[in-house]
């Protein structure tokens, strides 16, 4: 089914680095070096809880936020595919990628399995408790058929560690595990390779979605 999701994305923001207070400095554009970093988490089955394998790369410069996010999913079904390529297919300009429409398709021929991938919308401002449970179902099937999550972002979201991530005029980022039966999960951040990963809350996954989208099984 179609949607229509609001907003484009994203300049997105790299150092987001924390304080000792968990407070990230204010967004700025990311020039984040690429980096060879590999498998950052193991897989895991059982328990309530998977992680993915993922082959991390951080985005070579402040637009490729989409193309990298879509390129670290893919990773973790062991494909290797340059970041410059995805760009080209997602139509990615310096004003970014324009939505998570954009990154569906792409994820769907990548991944060579049809129609693997569909987009799902949150278009409120926040996340109610339904579209939060269907993220958290789509997150688990997802990874559980050994696939990762592309989602849209934007705002400030507070991760498990009490750091937070700014990205005000969006962001892209893949969701590659999770734990606790769904209600945390593992986010591969291409923005900054000095925090590639980290875990969130679903609630506050949900929210930082919230008036845009995400790929999904």
């Amino acid at each position: 089914m179609a949607t229509t999701l609001l907003r484009k994305t994203v300049l997105t923001a790299a150092g987001i680095a924390a304080t000792a207070g968990g407070i990230a400095g204010p967004a700025i554009a990311a020039h984040a070096a690429p980096t060879g970093t590999t498998a950052v988490v193991a897989d895991r089955k059982g328990h309530g809880e998977r992680e993915l394998d993922v082959r991390y790369e951080a985005q070579p410069n402040f637009y490729f936020c989409g193309p990298a996010a879509a390129r670290n999913a893919l990773s973790v079904q062991g494909k290797n595919i340059d970041v410059h390529a995805m760009a080209r297919e997602m139509g990615t300009t310096e004003a970014g990628t324009n939505s998570i429409n954009d990154i569906t398709p792409v994820l769907n021929k990548e991944t060579g399995a049809g129609n693997a991938y569909k987009s799902v919308e949150i278009s409120t401002p926040k996340a109610d408790d339904k579209q939060t449970d269907t993220l958290r179902a789509d997150v688990v099937k997802t990874v559980d058929a050994g696939r990762a999550v592309v989602a849209n972002i934007a705002g400030t979201a507070t991760d498990t560690d009490g750091n937070t991530h700014s990205f005000e005029g969006g962001h892209y980022i893949s969701v590659i595990g999770y734990r606790d039966n769904g209600n945390t999960v593992t986010i591969a951040d291409s923005a900054d390779p000095n925090t590639a990963t980290y875990r969130m809350s679903i609630d506050n996954l949900a929210d930082w979605i919230a008036t845009r989208g995400y790929s999904t099984s």
